[in-house]
């Protein structure tokens, strides 16, 4: 059985509008994933530093990140990067994605090893405008396709996509099977499922949800989404 947890921090600017890492480390471990895909990790401007101190993920938490940065000092590509626990999980093989956009946007994903099994982990955070969200489903689905080697998989993030069953989780939907999960948006007064789950090539959902406490609601706009899958 694996936790994987997705979550967009919002480069760890809570509900006061103050960069607080220290609620999102303490909202990661209400949670105990066994990987975490994070949206929003790196900061927006300048050099685009980790919202999260390094050092306070080491010090603070059961993870490190996967090696997905594509500048120093960040932790990920476009905000996106994938946590994985100490001494349980083995990456094999990671990668980032270029994805077609208006703006900056990408996508991560990594070849795990958990308990002797392996597991394909997909990171996003797509666009705002329905017609890029769709162009950049595509191209992800294609990319993951094209791999030699066909894993279980879990596709996750921010799909940005208010609409039930239609656009981008139409094209997700047709070769994977969509998570049930419910509202994660606002954080405050969740109304928007924006934040969503795939899965394929084997994989069951043993249990799933969003992640309600009184930290999460503080933490970020975003509540974090969750589910125990058996590989």
């Amino acid at each position: 059985m694996v936790l994987v947890a997705s979550y967009n921090i919002r480069k760890a600017i809570a509900a006061d509008r103050r960069r607080r890492p220290e609620r999102i480390l303490e909202v990661l471990g209400e949670i105990g994933a066994d990987v975490v895909v994070l949206q929003e990790a790196d900061r927006r401007f300048g050099d685009r530093q980790s919202a999260i101190p390094f050092h306070m993920l080491a010090e603070h938490s059961d993870y490190h990140p996967v090696g997905l940065a594509a500048r120093q000092g960040s932790m990920g590509w476009h905000g996106n990067a994938i946590l994985v626990r100490k001494d349980v999980v083995e990456v094999a093989h990671c990668c980032l994605l270029h994805l077609p956009a208006l703006e900056p946007r990408g996508a991560v994903m990594a070849d795990l090893r958990i308990g002797g099994k392996k597991l394909r982990v997909l990171g996003m955070h797509l666009d705002l405008s329905g017609l890029w969200r769709r162009k950049q489903a595509r191209a992800i689905l294609a990319h993951v396709d094209a791999q030699s080697e066909r894993l279980p998989i879990v596709m996750t993030g921010d799909l940005n996509e208010w609409r039930i069953g239609q656009g981008c989780l139409r094209d997700f939907a047709q070769h994977h099977h969509n998570v049930p999960l419910g509202p994660s948006f606002h954080a405050r007064r969740p109304v928007g499922r924006l934040d969503r789950m795939f899965i394929g090539n084997g994989v069951t959902v043993e249990a799933a949800g969003v992640h309600h406490s009184m930290a999460a609601r503080n933490a970020s706009d975003h509540l974090p989404i969750w589910a125990k899958l058996a590989v």
